[in-house]
């Protein structure tokens, strides 16, 4: 009966997140503090509540700023007759579609309301006239009347149509359009680093705690290298600060492959199976690396950060295209999990040690007798009860 339910469990840990993405509190920016803007704030808060973190800036500059440092996944500036989406597709493809689309119904919106206002400007020049000349300038005023003329003359024929123009901060790379190889590439970190973890603690040659610590650094460290040279050198997803990647690479199988050694040190064969359900199929199901944290359930995407899985995808996509920006936290994660697993490896024998010293004991002290004067064995206490009732059988 364990084995269904187990397969129901992980099937479930990966298609729920999944199936439930959509955007929960997205950081984005908002450029500028004008009227526009916060129109575009107040459609976007009613047609998805709770969906984006809304963040100001005063240009477009700053809001690049932004995207590169990481604050926010992308920025609207919304002006009179256009929308430019600033978005980051490094960042998670899936968001970067989202901003874009969510600029298309802004603008589309807006086109709607220019057209509306338009015919009602039609029915009524005067009034037309009046606000233009209230938002405008004295010396504007004039062009102002001869536009409110034409409008009227036209009428509703003469609808302006807002312009959406998508830009991409800081894109994928080339050969990686659309993020695949980027996310292929990170789930069998997992699995690998397990099975590194799984070998190093069963290999009878490596007795020494401190040649388990050794190897399990060296293993990661060359199979990382291995990774990036097929990620990089034969596909080109990870395209910048080349060095930089391989020891993220290195750092993220080290943490998972030093945990679950670590735990089979201290739990026994018990330990793989407990060490790959909880990397697998909660660290990467839960890690949001083909889509993004914030695009997961409430909860789900906080747990996946805080297992390797997630935090070595975000700290490697942060590294790759970000220059290691926003990539403190997830550093100190992975370093965490790799510390702990490492003291387990090494220090995980007294515990073991101890355990098998009672045992030890308790099957000397319920077995054994003490040793006969002269004699340097100790008898056993079953060969030695039968010996006795033989001699008692024979006396008899």
């Amino acid at each position: 009966m364990a084995l269904p339910v187990v397969i129901t469990l992980a099937v479930l840990a990966f298609a729920w997140p999944a199936g439930r993405i959509s955007p929960r509190d997205v950081p984005v920016g908002i450029v500028g503090t004008g009227a526009a803007g916060q129109h575009a704030v107040e459609g976007l808060t009613r047609a998805k509540p709770g969906a984006f973190d809304f963040h100001l800036y005063p240009d477009q500059q700053a809001a690049r700023s932004a995207i590169k440092n990481r604050d926010v996944y992308g920025a609207f500036a919304v002006s009179g007759h256009s929308i430019t989406v600033l978005k980051a597709t490094a960042a998670g493809p899936s968001v970067a579609q989202l901003l874009t689309d969510v600029g298309q119904q802004l603008a589309d919106k807006a086109t709607r309301q220019i057209a509306e206002q338009q015919a009602a400007d039609a029915h009524d020049p005067a009034k037309a006239h009046r606000r233009a000349a209230a938002r405008q300038k004295p010396a504007q005023q004039k062009a102002a009347q001869q536009k409110a003329a034409r409008q009227g003359a036209a009428g509703a024929d003469s609808s302006v149509k807002v312009v959406v123009k998508a830009v991409d901060v800081v894109p994928v790379s080339a050969a990686d359009p659309r993020g695949v190889v980027f996310s292929s590439s990170v789930f069998p970190l997992t699995i690998c680093g397990i099975l590194i973890g799984a070998f190093v603690s069963m290999a009878r040659g490596l007795a020494r705690p401190l040649h388990r610590v050794l190897t399990l650094v060296v293993a990661c460290a060359v199979a990382a290298l291995g990774v990036y040279l097929v990620a990089q050198g034969f596909l080109g997803a990870l395209p910048r600060n080349h060095v930089a990647t391989w020891a993220i690479l290195s750092l993220d199988l080290l943490s998972v492959s030093a945990t679950a050694a670590g735990v089979i040190r201290l739990l026994g064969p018990a330990g793989l199976g407990l060490s790959a359900g909880l990397m697998v199929f909660v660290g990467n199901a839960f890690s949001g690396a083909t889509s993004a944290p914030e695009m997961l359930p409430k909860g789900v995407g906080y747990i996946g950060q805080w297992l390797p899985p997630g935090a070595g995808a975000s700290l490697l996509r942060d590294t790759a295209y970000f220059d290691g920006n926003a990539g403190a936290g997830h550093l100190a994660i992975l370093a965490l999990w790799s510390v702990c697993g490492l003291t387990a490896v090494m220090c995980g024998h007294w515990v073991t040690g101890e355990a098998r010293g009672a045992k030890t004991s308790a099957t000397a002290s319920g077995e054994l007798l003490p040793a006969l004067p002269g004699s340097g064995d100790a008898l056993p206490v079953r060969r030695h009860a039968h010996a006795h009732a033989r001699r008692h059988d024979d006396d008899g």
